[in-house]
């Protein structure tokens, strides 16, 4: 991905379906030795990846192919189509939530229409197995580069504190941060001046991605 090609996930705390052991793995893998995935089918990473980790890693050639010397994955096709062991499949539903559906413009705290999201959310996790919930703020270009990063990373976080207010285990829910680098606007959007015409028209860039995975 460039910036965008691949989501990078913290290590989550043993136990909870998905797991990561320094030294060892450098993704995110559920309770079947399979990589945790993002619904655009991208592999998660834990804090400890590097590109010398993904490629001492079983599932390197399979997450980072591109990123990996040739000769690294030379030879691991027949592992990689190793079956997985037979069990539940876990489930992921992505969500993508207008930021200024949860939050005031500029702001990270949550607005009682964007509690009401969450409450549909929780609903929806109740229904299956939960294994973790993925929850990434994004901003639109306006404002700097580290003023937009710390607002993304607070507005993950207001949606981890009230989700866990409403009874979902802190250790399921994994936040991060995007800031400004991931847009979908494009370059649909012209100029820099904060007009309220640059304002609406980045409106889609001011989001909330929630990815819920679990075993049906």
């Amino acid at each position: 991905m460039n910036l965008v090609k691949k989501s990078i996930a913290v290590a989550l705390l043993a136990g909870i379906g998905f797991s990561a052991v320094a030294q060892e793995r450098v993704y995110v893998i559920d309770q079947r030795d399979v990589v945790a995935k993002s619904g655009a089918g991208l592999c998660w990473r834990t804090g400890y990846w590097t590109p010398a980790g993904a490629a001492a890693d079983k599932a390197g050639c399979e997450c980072d192919k591109d990123l990996l010397p040739k000769e690294a994955c030379d030879g691991k096709a027949g592992a990689a189509a190793t079956p997985a062991v037979a069990g539940p499949k876990p489930t992921g539903e992505k969500i993508t939530v207008a930021a200024d559906a949860l939050f005031d413009f500029n702001k990270a705290v949550l607005r009682p229409e964007g509690k009401a999201k969450l409450d549909e959310l929780v609903a929806k996790a109740a229904q299956i197995k939960l294994e973790v919930i993925l929850a990434v703020g994004h901003t639109d270009r306006i404002g700097g580069a580290a003023y937009n990063q710390k607002l993304s990373e607070k507005r993950a976080a207001a949606v981890k504190e009230y989700l866990v207010a409403k009874g979902i285990e802190a250790n399921r829910v994994y936040t991060e941060g995007k800031g400004k680098t991931q847009p979908v606007t494009g370059d649909t959007c012209k100029g820099n001046a904060k007009t309220k015409a640059l304002i609406d028209c980045l409106q889609p860039d001011r989001r909330v991605d929630i990815e819920v995975i679990g075993t049906k």
